[in-house]
């Protein structure tokens, strides 16, 4: 893949109130949501200090940090790179979190404190107002924390653990990225992804396992649809797989 660069007149986002590598990193952050950076493109530490003007330890370090949320992967003896991830990969992360979100709920509905169940409905509330293109990168680090979250509300720090690897597999940014080149899908997209965040934060305070569990399922067959229609994902490898799985997921509903 060709090299991309940043141009300072293309965006302006100079840093002001956060650190500088968290400046770097929410603008490289939502080029890539946006579909400046494809998958395969490197991210080059030299460049993108020279064109933004930061020193090279803070792009280091936002580098680091879009590693972490699954964003950039980094290849032995080449670079950083934005990543390209095979089918199979994007499907076997998907029927992991079928697995392990499903588990998380119904685990939360059990174990989950006041304090979590208040972060939760402040990241879904939050998200209620993040409706235009321009949201698009804070929509998707918002609903990073509110999953994290829900697994984290499970109580087991293994689990936490085990998904969070699972997740920097799975590639929602691309599926906002469609969203860029297909604008006409976004209001209802985003209606759908909060009506289902909300239900599910509604079940977990209720306590109630089962709902939870159910209603994190529905949520993420959705975002298999979205694969699907989106990225091309097949139909018919995605059913075969989820058929295969389906006494799993009738334990936690």
């Amino acid at each position: 893949m060709a090299d991309v660069t940043i141009t300072s007149a293309d965006d302006e986002r100079v840093v002001r109130k956060k650190s500088l590598k968290e400046e770097v990193f929410d603008l490289l952050h939502q080029r890539i949501v946006e579909g400046k950076y494809l998958p395969g493109d490197w991210l080059r530490q030299e460049e993108i200090s020279h064109q933004t003007g930061v020193s090279q330890t803070p792009v280091r370090e936002a580098l680091d940090l879009l590693v972490s949320v699954g964003l950039a992967e980094r290849v032995p003896y080449r670079g950083v790179r934005v990543p390209e991830l095979t089918t199979d990969e994007i499907i076997d992360a998907y029927i992991l979190r079928l697995i392990l979100e499903s588990t998380a709920a119904h685990l939360a509905a059990l174990n989950i404190s006041g304090e979590q169940l208040q972060s939760l409905t402040e990241i879904v509330e939050r998200t209620r107002s993040l409706v235009t293109l321009d949201d698009m990168s804070r929509l998707r680090q918002l609903n990073r924390r509110f999953h994290l979250g829900l697994v984290a509300a499970s109580g087991n720090l293994q689990l936490s653990k085990l998904y969070e690897m699972v997740s920097n597999k799975f590639p929602d940014w691309r599926l906002y990225e469609y969203m860029f080149r297909h604008p006409e899908l976004l209001e209802t997209s985003l209606k759908r992804e909060y009506e289902e965040h909300r239900n599910i934060v509604e079940a977990l305070d209720q306590r109630d396992p089962g709902r939870a569990a159910g209603q994190t399922v529905v949520h993420i067959h959705n975002l298999g649809h979205e694969l699907v229609e989106f990225l091309n994902v097949s139909q018919h490898t995605l059913e075969e797989r989820e058929a295969q799985i389906s006494h799993l997921l009738a334990v936690h509903s």
